[in-house]
């Protein structure tokens, strides 16, 4: 008699006994598990599995299709795969890159191409990748030796996958089959190709867009929002990263290893320092009329020290900056609102005290002397301790928090009289050509170690804190952004090799029985791919030094 083991589904809170070996699918057709869409994989003891994992011990399992943060990710891999394949097909000797997400989409272009891309040739993508989907093509998983891995994929003209296999130095190595092509995205799949039907492509400035289903509604398209500020800081980051020569992450582990890492640590401060210089330009060739300046930002993108560095570019152009905090003007706590689960929603507009903040800019703006609230989050309360401000000509008010693109923040300050930046993390460097690192993730690990060493928060606390995080920047934040007078990236070409080993310690505190040791273990994975590089030629005024210490800003 077959020796049976004990397998745990939350979803339908049933216990069975089955026979080892017994894999996802079996157990989730045993369970009886029923979910909103289609099943993609599952959390087995807090790890993500893919359909075809097997059970040998005894397991607890959650099962989760497309509307999962996981499910996505694995729809999203898979998509990109078949991408991948229609290209190859199409255009021999092509070269895909997946470069960054802009417009709720991903854009891609295509290198050695015979004349530029055209709308025609991204319908004629889109009916390839629709083939491949209807052949309902399975994903298989592979392991084989490393060396031979490596050298299937150099065969094939892949070197960016190659290059990164070789620096882990394990000694077997997964990868995928998809009918002829193989590929590797650094995360497991959806079980076959049937299971991708919501995509498109569009043609999009000089490449194209790989659409996507909507995370509320996987059932429909995301609705496609052109961001033309946006995609332009994306192409001159993109233009930078080309021109020191690291796009990807096989090009910074090179820089780690060949002694340059110094060198690419102080081009790219200067790249920032010279960029925050032109915007305080700007802002002083106005001067006469630019009396606000209003700055906004998701999460961890370094607003705190982009409006420090700014304002001491304005005091070299002769204009003296003075910061008024959206802090200080929270209204009292018991006429906070709330949000649908009854919880406080400090993030809403209405949270703030508009009229009183309107009425002290007006004051302001008219030469007045004001008396600045300050809240107490601890009693949840106003309170005055005599501090007072007035503006005089020179002066020039720097406003930062979420709500400072909202245009109903500041419906007293004519819009001339208004500059207003989006500040954020923008990532720059890709895993390899098919694989883009998410903007989100930069943000998510430089809060992690931020949360950690100031606010004595632990990697599972600020993980699961993000995802509450993240629904309050759709809302009051990225609505906004193309209203910026102009946009800083505030991410660094070399960040995640200097983040690499401050996060990993932080992460490995993570234990399996918590429900985020899944995304402990996703990145600390993710920071299996690069060399670590010293931070000691990072500058002290650095955006970075906001997270890791050592900065001369006071905070």
């Amino acid at each position: 008699m077959p020796k049976l083991i004990k397998i745990k589904c939350l979803n339908t809170n049933k216990i069975i006994d089955a026979p080892r070996g017994i894999n996802l699918m079996e157990v989730a057709e045993r369970c009886e598990v029923k979910l909103p869409y289609p099943i993609l994989g599952a959390m087995v003891n807090n790890h993500v599995r893919e359909s075809s994992y097997e059970f040998f011990h005894p397991k607890t399992v959650q099962f989760f299709d497309i509307t999962h943060v996981d499910g996505m990710r694995m729809y999203i891999r898979s998509l990109s795969f078949v991408l991948y394949a229609a290209v190859e097909a199409l255009f021999p000797g092509a070269k895909l890159r997946i470069e960054h997400s802009v417009s709720k989409g991903f854009y891609c272009e295509l290198d050695n191409l015979k004349g530029e891309l055209t709308v025609q040739n991204t319908i004629d993508i889109a009916e390839k990748m629709r083939e491949i989907v209807a052949q309902d093509l399975p994903f298989v998983q592979e392991k084989e030796e490393t060396e031979d891995v490596i050298r299937l994929f150099e065969e094939r003209g892949v070197t960016d996958k190659s290059d990164l296999i070789r620096h882990r130095g394990q000694y077997y190595t997964s990868y995928y089959r998809m009918g002829d092509y193989i590929g590797i995205f650094y995360g497991y799949l959806v079980p076959s190709t049937g299971h991708l039907k919501v995509f498109d492509v569009n043609k999009y400035y000089n490449g194209m867009l790989l659409r996507v289903p909507r995370a509320s509604d996987p059932s429909v398209l995301e609705d496609l929002v052109l961001q033309n500020q946006l995609f332009e800081i994306f192409r001159e980051f993109s233009q930078w990263s080309k021109i020191l020569n690291v796009t990807k992450i096989s090009d910074l582990n090179k820089s780690a290893g060949n002694g340059k890492a110094d060198t690419l640590i102080k081009v790219t401060e200067a790249l920032h320092e010279k960029k925050i210089a032109n915007i305080a330009d700007r802002i002083a060739a106005r001067k006469d009329k630019i009396k606000v300046v209003l700055i906004s930002g998701p999460s961890s993108s370094g607003k705190t020290t982009f409006g420090k560095r700014l304002a001491i570019q304005l005091l070299v152009s002769g204009i003296q900056p003075l910061n008024l905090s959206l802090d200080n003007y929270f209204i009292d706590r018991e006429h906070t609102p709330k949000d649908e689960n009854g919880d406080y929603d400090f993030e809403a507009l209405e949270a703030i005290d508009l009229k009183l903040f309107n009425q002290h800019l007006v004051e302001l703006l008219s030469g007045q002397e004001v008396a600045i609230p300050k809240f107490s989050f601890e009693t949840g309360g106003r309170f005055y301790d005599g501090e007072k401000l007035s503006m005089g000509p020179q002066n020039i008010l720097i406003i930062e928090g979420i709500h400072g693109l909202n245009p109903g923040l500041t419906p007293s300050v004519d819009d001339h009289a208004k500059f207003k930046v989006y500040v954020s993390a923008l990532t720059s460097i890709n895993i390899d050509d098919h694989t883009r690192i998410a903007t989100t993730d930069n943000r998510l690990i430089r809060r992690i170690i931020r949360d950690y060493k100031y606010r004595k928060y632990s990697a599972q606390e600020t993980i699961g804190r993000w995802a509450s995080v993240r629904r309050g920047e759709e809302k009051h934040i990225f609505p906004y952004q193309e209203e910026a007078d102009v946009m800083f990236n505030t991410a660094l070409l070399y960040e995640f090799s200097v983040l690499k080993p401050f996060a990993e310690p932080i992460l490995l505190e993570v234990q399996p029985n918590q429900p985020e040791f899944a995304e402990a273990s996703r990145l600390l994975r993710f920071f299996n791919y690069f060399k670590p590089m010293l931070p000691r030629q990072i500058p002290p005024t650095s955006i970075l030094r906001e997270f890791l210490g050592g900065s001369s800003f006071n905070y």
